[in-house]
């Protein structure tokens, strides 16, 4: 009989030793109940509690990517557009994550959700699409925020995709066109602007200087001769006779 009660009580032993040592891993954080108060928290390592009494809750204390599915936003324009969203975020404070909120995962995905919609909702489509860190930045403010008396620190968000309806895609790629060939004209009308400007100074310079004129025409001259033509015809410019002139008439007296 005796050696029974012995093996029951070293049994109860052993059972009541497991219960009493508890394993925090090194990204928890265990809060401990006595009797359903919160008596204080440990930390990561080999943790010991009063069995029966005491019961250790372990929360996860690494950063949560936590994703929001597509959802219609209407913006301020009136434009209906589906977005998408991944919200970071880490507990900080264990102990009001466990008592401040049933599950606060849920509560923050919950947020997530109504506060894209809503800031969204309160911009134009021009703003969603070009001024994308701004907004992230006014829809991390707010969840964070509304999450903090749970003890969730909130690290980014970032808004992934913004899906445009069909008509919205052709009318932006008409307006994308339109402007390409308008910076086309733009940068052609300009270059036939410095154009004719470097002409019209070119023209300046060889009307103040009559050599001038005569050597670039002998340049061309010589650039048409090049060519591989049978007969050359050009015209001969009066101003070069009446400049030969006078060397043939030294000539003939």
């Amino acid at each position: 009989m005796s050696v029974v009660v012995g093996i029951l009580a070293g049994i109860f032993a052993i059972i009541l030793l497991a219960s009493s040592l508890k394993i925090v891993q090194q990204y928890e954080m265990g809060v401990v109940f006595r009797l359903g108060r919160v008596v204080g928290t440990k930390g990561p390592g080999l943790r010991a509690i009063i069995p029966f009494i005491d019961r250790l809750h372990k929360v996860d204390m690494r950063i949560v990517t936590l994703d929001i599915p597509s959802q219609e936003v209407i913006t301020r324009d009136n434009v209906t557009v589906r977005v998408n969203a991944v919200v970071y975020f880490r507990v900080v404070d264990a102990v009001a994550a466990l008592v401040q909120v049933l599950d606060y995962r849920y509560a923050t995905f919950q947020i997530g959700q109504t506060t894209l919609r809503n800031v969204l909702g309160q911009h134009e489509l021009d703003e969603l699409l070009t001024q994308r860190e701004k907004l992230n930045e006014a829809i991390r403010k707010i969840i964070d925020e509304a999450t903090e008396p749970w003890g969730i620190k909130v690290i980014m968000v970032e808004i992934k995709d913004v899906e445009l309806p069909e008509t919205m895609q052709r009318a932006m790629a008409a307006q994308a066109e339109s402007e390409r060939e308008r910076r086309a004209k733009i940068i052609h009308a300009d270059g036939e602007y410095q154009a004719a400007a470097k002409l019209a100074e070119a023209a300046r310079m060889l009307a103040s200087e009559p050599v001038a004129l005569q050597l670039r025409y002998l340049q061309t001259l010589a650039q048409i001769a090049t060519e591989r033509t049978t007969t050359l015809v050009f015209p001969l410019p009066l101003e070069l006779l009446s400049a030969l002139a006078p060397d043939r008439r030294r000539r003939e007296g």
